[in-house]
């Protein structure tokens, strides 16, 4: 393996090139590539560290979630054919215990204990810290939670029997809403072609959606919902549960709440561009 000098930009490089990133916005790296990274030859000791790294996350988180995904891989024989081999999606949090009980004499281990304990504190918030953040920042803060709510919810919505996502979130939308579906959202929010409503909700609704996502994930497993219709009147009936207690404590309700000027995709893309034009500078500033 390449060895570079500088212990930081090692770590970075060697952990953050490895790392995907799925549709919901979540991490994850391949179990496979990981190996090769800690410096396992062989697969069935590598096997064991996600084994016990599993055993440890069971033992330190009462909700289960899934750290471990299995999957499988196409890869090329000697002779040409293609065979699939078994390989994992491992999360941020099982990376994390994985290099805690990997080999601690690789170097790299070392390196990956520093790595993903950093990580794993920079998704950690404590109250006084999101005080400090500004609306946008809290905004940004709250569509990632419900962006990884939302992911959590369908599998769960799939285990239960169903098949049309559209219609189910709808359920929960119209609960919320009195009846307003996604489509209602958007138009009403005036939004663009293909702008996501859940990008273009201030912190408070965004607050709010995300309680009737996992209150109604929290349904689902709890009373062991089967079936389609019967997890959209979950969803339905969450959404509006969670609309009657805004209403009983005095709130704003969700359709009454102000849409920010600016979504976080463009607020993304302006803070990418001031990026490119710092770096451009620097860059500059360096042959001159």
């Amino acid at each position: 393996m390449k060895k570079i000098g500088d212990k930081e930009n090692y770590t970075n490089s060697i952990f953050e090139n490895t790392k995907n990133i799925d549709e919901y916005g979540n991490e994850y790296w391949y179990a496979r590539e990981l190996q090769k990274v800690l410096e396992y030859k062989d697969w069935r000791n590598f096997q064991k560290v996600i084994d016990k790294a599993v055993i440890s996350a069971k033992n330190s988180v009462s909700d289960k979630e899934d750290w471990v995904v299995e999957v499988n891989k196409p890869i090329k024989t000697g002779k040409g054919k293609e065979e699939f081999i078994k390989d994992y999606k491992l999360s941020r949090y099982i990376c994390y215990l994985i290099v805690q009980n990997a080999d601690p004499s690789k170097e790299v281990v070392a390196l990956g204990q520093t790595y993903f304990a950093i990580q794993t504190r920079k998704q950690e918030i404590t109250e006084q810290e999101y005080d400090s953040l500004s609306d946008d920042e809290k905004r940004f803060y709250q569509r990632k939670l419900t962006k990884q709510g939302n992911y959590t919810l369908q599998k769960v919505a799939s285990s239960a029997g169903v098949k049309n996502m559209a219609e189910f979130h709808n359920a929960g939308y119209k609960g919320l809403y009195n009846g307003e579906t996604a489509d209602d959202i958007f138009k009403r929010k005036k939004l663009r072609y293909r702008e996501d409503i859940l990008d273009n909700m201030n912190e408070d609704e965004l607050v709010a959606n995300l309680f009737r996502i996992n209150q109604t994930k929290q349904r689902l497993i709890k009373d062991n919902v089967q079936g389609e219709k019967e997890a959209k009147d979950v969803h339905y009936e969450v959404g509006k549960k969670v609309r009657k207690a805004i209403a009983d404590i005095g709130g704003t309700m969700p359709e009454d709440m102000p849409t920010p000027k600016k979504s976080l995709k463009e607020l993304e893309r302006e803070k990418k561009q001031l990026e490119n034009k710092d770096q451009k500078k620097l860059v500059g500033t360096k042959n001159n």
